[in-house]
C-alpha cells in the first residue's frame, strides 16, 4: 500500500474512497475485483475508523465465518485482504472540497492540499469526521499520549498500573470490566449515578465494586495532581459535595466523540437525519457518481451493522464501475472460478 501523498500533488484515479473504516476498506477489495484502482482518504491518523479508534480490542461476534474477531484484528485482516490492489492511503487528511465537473468527473481536495481527479467517489465516513471529547482539566493536554488517553491501543500497557477510567458509556464499562483484576488499582468515575452502558455491564461492575475489586465514584474531575511533569493523582469533586483524591498513573477518558458531518454537509447531497440518502440498487446518493456506504448512508430498512456495510460496498463498487465505464458490460464473476479475478488477487496466473 502506498505511502500518504505529499501535499499539492494531483492524483488521477478511478475512485476516491472517503473513510478508511471496515466498509471503506472492503470497498477497495470489491473495486479491485472489478479491476478498478482507488485512493483512500481518512481524517484519522490510522486506518480502521471507529473500530480502531473506539474499541480495537473489543470482540465482534457477527462477522460471517468468524465466530469472534477483535475490532483491530478485523481491520488488520481487511488491510491484508486489499494488499493486492495497491490502493493509495492518505491518513490524517480531512476531505474539505468535493466538486463535480462538467465532464462527470470529480475534483476532490483535502485540508492538507492533496488533490484528486476522480472518476467517482464513495463516501464511507462512518459518523463523519470525529474527535474524542477531551478532558478539560488544566494540564491534561500536555499529558495526552503519555498518561491521559482517549483510546486503548495495547491493553497490556495498563496492567499493573494505578488506573482511573472516566465515563459512563459502553467503552468506559467494557474497559473497566476488562482491567478489573489486572490493574494495580482501578477507579471508575462517572458524573451521574445512572450509566448509559448495557445494564448487564453495569451490574457486573457494581458487583465487582462491592467485592472491592474496583472503586466506583459519582462526580467530576476537579483537578490533576502533577509533580515534575508527571501525573500522580486526580481530585474528584463528588456529587455529594465531598472531594476524593485518587492516586493514578494512567487516565482513560471515554467521554464519547464529537460526531459531525463536517464539510460533507456542504456538498449538496440529499440528507436525512444527518445521513446521506442513497438508493438500494447501487447505493448512489442524490448526485450521480457519488456513492455512500456504512453508517453515513441511510435508506428504508437501514441497519447499522458492519456486515450490512460490506454488502453496501459490494453493490456500490458495481455502481462505480457502471458510472465510470457506462458502455462496459458488467459480468458477475466468482473468485473461486474466475481466472481474471484470481489474477487480480495474485493467487493464480490468468488463463485464456
Amino acid at each position: 500500500m502506498t505511502e500518504p501523498t505529499a501535499a499539492n500533488t494531483s492524483i488521477e484515479t478511478e475512485c476516491v474512497i472517503i473513510g478508511a473504516g471496515p466498509c471503506g476498506l472492503f470497498a477497495v477489495f470489491e473495486l479491485g475485483l472489478l479491476g478498478m484502482k482507488c485512493q483512500i482518504v481518512d481524517s484519522l491518523n490510522h486506518p480502521g475508523g471507529q473500530c480502531a479508534e473506539l474499541y480495537p480490542d473489543k470482540p465482534i461476534y457477527d462477522i460471517p465465518a468468524l465466530p469472534v474477531c477483535g475490532a483491530q484484528e478485523l481491520v488488520d485482516r481487511l488491510l491484508e485482504q486489499i494488499k493486492p490492489f495497491d490502493a493509495g492511503l492518505h491518513l490524517g487528511q480531512e476531505v474539505t472540497s468535493l466538486r463535480k465537473r462538467e465532464d462527470g468527473r470529480f475534483d476532490v481536495a483535502t485540508a492538507k492540499g492533496t488533490r484528486f481527479d476522480a472518476g467517482a467517489v464513495i463516501i464511507a465516513a462512518g459518523l463523519g469526521s470525529f474527535q474524542p471529547r477531551r478532558l478539560s482539566a488544566e494540564g491534561a493536554e500536555a499529558l495526552e499520549g503519555r498518561q491521559v488517553h482517549y483510546r486503548v491501543s495495547r491493553a497490556e500497557d495498563y496492567h499493573g498500573k494505578d488506573l482511573l477510567i472516566l465515563g459512563g458509556g459502553d467503552s468506559a464499562l467494557d474497559w473497566t470490566l476488562d482491567f478489573a483484576g489486572k490493574a494495580k488499582s482501578l477507579t471508575l468515575v462517572h458524573r451521574r449515578a445512572e450509566y448509559r452502558a448495557q445494564p448487564a455491564s453495569v451490574a457486573r461492575m457494581q458487583a465487582l465494586a462491592r467485592q472491592g475489586a474496583l472503586r466506583a465514584l459519582t462526580g467530576l474531575v476537579g483537578g490533576l495532581r502533577i509533580e515534575n511533569g508527571v501525573l500522580t493523582g486526580v481530585t474528584i469533586q463528588c456529587a455529594d459535595g465531598s472531594t476524593e483524591e485518587v492516586a493514578c498513573e494512567q487516565v482513560l477518558a471515554f467521554y464519547g466523540l464529537h460526531p459531525k458531518l463536517g464539510p460533507i454537509a456542504e456538498w449538496g447531497l440529499a440528507l436525512e437525519k444527518k445521513a446521506l440518502k442513497v438508493d438500494t440498487e447501487k447505493f448512489q446518493t442524490s448526485v450521480p457518481g457519488i456513492f455512500a456506504v456504512g453508517d453515513i448512508s441511510t435508506y428504508p430498512g437501514k441497519k447499522k451493522l458492519i456486515l450490512s456495510g460490506f454488502h453496501e460496498a459490494a453493490l456500490a463498487a458495481f455502481g462505480v464501475q457502471a458510472y465510470v465505464y457506462p458502455k462496459k458490460r458488467q459480468f458477475l464473476q466468482y473468485t473461486t472460478t474466475s481466472p481474471i479475478m484470481q489474477q487480480r488477487l495474485g493467487v493464480a496466473e490468468a488463463r485464456d
